[in-house]
């Protein structure tokens, strides 16, 4: 398989699964500033939508949306619970969700060309959702309890724009980051795209 990416986006998530789950998938790394691959390419071939995360299978099948991939990528392993059985599933699918349409498109205004009050609001929205996390995360190592799941590997790379686009974390969150940061597969997803020496 192939996992086109771009350092830091939201293909952070599949490629820290996939290290997670010891799934053979290649990077490809996509400038989806310019939508090209490193050879000059058209990454419009690839996949239409112009977007990372993609995953390319083997028989050239596309998938595209990282909440799609990871689960599609956890389906291959289901011994390793990056998606946990029965009803608690669903919570897992209700996390994705949450984080995709409330946090990740809440960080978009700030990593646009907006005034300083449209991103004063983002910022406040965006705090204003992390006192949903809070609940979860104080009381559990990670999202779903004291397992490792697909929506961590979500919520850390959503969060760890926070830096960029001056977003302040409160303490519970800047702890989750460390917990989830000291996995050797996040290592090895932040080595592999340049983020970390």
């Amino acid at each position: 398989m192939k996992l086109y990416y771009s350092p830091g986006a939201c293909s952070l998530s599949p490629h820290i699964v996939a290290l997670e789950l010891g799934l053979s998938v290649t990077p490809v790394k996509t400038d989806v500033r310019a939508k090209t691959l490193e050879n000059g390419e058209s990454f419009y071939k690839i996949n239409p939508k112009g977007q990372v995360p993609t995953l390319q299978l083997d028989n050239g099948e596309i998938l595209t949306e990282g909440v799609a991939i990871v689960q599609y990528m956890a389906s291959l392993k289901p011994e390793k619970k990056m998606i946990p059985e029965g009803f608690a599933k669903f919570h897992q699918l209700e996390w994705l969700n949450f984080i995709s349409t409330e946090l990740h498109k809440g960080y978009s205004p700030l990593f646009r060309d907006n005034s300083e009050e449209v991103k004063a609001a983002a910022r406040t929205n965006l705090t204003a959702k992390f006192n949903h996390l809070e609940a979860a995360l104080t009381k559990n190592t990670f999202l779903m309890g004291d397992t490792f799941t697909c929506a961590d590997a979500y919520l850390f790379t959503v969060l760890g724009w926070s830096g960029h686009v001056k977003v302040e974390l409160p303490k519970f969150l800047q702890e989750y980051l460390g917990r989830v940061s000291a996995r050797p597969a996040v290592q090895a997803a932040l080595k592999a795209e340049g983020l970390t020496k």
